[in-house]
């Protein structure tokens, strides 16, 4: 028993320890935000540790020269040494006061909201278990994939319409709630062009571990690129072939399609290809994930969420479509065929 408890110990610490292969790593930030955060933690943690040390020396050694010895079965009492007692509360209070000195600022520093033509703002929707961004002045609505250019202030406007979540990409900022019925905000700027993993921080219900995102950090160039292919509208084979579909599998009930439906219960569609991950970030976007995802959704990620307050059992993402339209295996392939050409 004991030997399974030490194993499992050692196996969740090596877990922990593998913060540079899941890109999910605090300790290396890449943006204004993340260094902020950095550098308050990296001294308040080394002063844990010269606490922690003297904490753990002082229970092994106080008690070994104190102990009961031959002659002296009751060793000096301390009670009432005002001295003693007043100088171990000092000091906790001191070392409180100095961190708050420097906590403080922080704080306010990262609630600051920047302002002016070179910011860019999104508007973060957190639904059960995938992330929507809309782009207002771009007028570009997408899904678990943040687009970015370098340099520049992003201010995510954040709120939810189910749950409490938390958005967090480590290497760029902290955490932040995202909560149904608030609008909370996040300002994240990236230094360098990369791809920055995130993940909701919050318990949300079933699939949370499954609600994960990733921001794409580009050039200026790059991103007025993505921005234009993203403004680009379907052509008339592409709507044609999506009204199809909202006719034979009610796809546009759910499903944004520029042209054809608004619906906003899914994520919008109708530049998918352009996207490298689906499913709130769990698959990549492969033939062979999507046509299974579209047979089959509940199969590839649980969906139900029997004890949050909707009817029981709710179900909040998309349904079997083998068991609702008797969709075949060859049908959903030619879906996930159509759907790959959406760029």
């Amino acid at each position: 028993m004991r030997a399974g408890a030490l194993v499992a110990a050692i196996t969740l610490l090596a877990a922990g320890c593998n913060g540079n292969n899941n890109k999910q790593n605090s300790l290396h930030p890449d943006g204004p935000a993340a260094h902020k955060i950095l550098n308050l933690f990296t001294p308040f943690f080394w002063i844990a540790v010269v606490i922690g040390i003297g904490v753990l020396v002082a229970t092994i050694i106080l008690p070994l020269r104190f102990r009961r010895r031959e002659g002296n079965e009751n060793p000096k009492q301390v009670h009432g040494n005002s001295t003693l007692e007043i100088t171990w509360t000092i000091i906790p209070v001191l070392i409180l006061a100095v961190m708050a000195i420097f906590t403080v600022p922080t704080i306010f520093q990262l609630a600051k909201t920047p302002k002016g033509p070179n910011v860019i703002h999104v508007d973060v929707m957190a639904h059960q278990w995938w992330w929507e961004y809309k782009y207002p002045k771009e007028n570009i609505y997408t899904a678990n994939e943040l687009h970015i250019p370098i340099n520049r202030p992003v201010v995510l406007s954040m709120t939810s319409d189910n749950v409490i979540h938390d958005f967090w990409v480590p290497e760029l900022s902290g955490k932040k709630d995202v909560v149904p019925g608030q609008t909370n905000v996040e300002v994240i700027q990236a230094e360098k062009p990369g791809t920055y993993l995130g993940q909701c921080a919050e318990y949300c219900g079933l699939s949370h571990a499954d609600m994960r995102l990733r921001v794409i950090a580009q050039t200026q160039a790059d991103y007025d690129t993505w921005v234009q292919t993203q403004q680009a509208p379907p052509s008339a084979a592409d709507l044609a072939e999506f009204k199809k579909l909202g006719t034979e599998y009610s796809c546009t009930t759910c499903h944004m399609f520029q042209g054809v439906s608004k619906a906003e219960v899914g994520p919008n569609l109708t530049h998918l290809a352009d996207r490298e991950i689906f499913a709130g970030g769990k698959y990549d976007l492969t033939f062979d994930n999507l046509w299974k995802w579209v047979l089959n959704a509940p199969s590839r990620k649980p969906n139900q969420c029997p004890r949050l307050p909707q009817p029981d059992p709710c179900k909040v993402g998309m349904p079997s479509m083998e068991k609702t339209f008797g969709m075949s295996a060859g049908q959903a392939q030619d879906i996930a065929h159509f759907l790959l050409t959406l760029h």
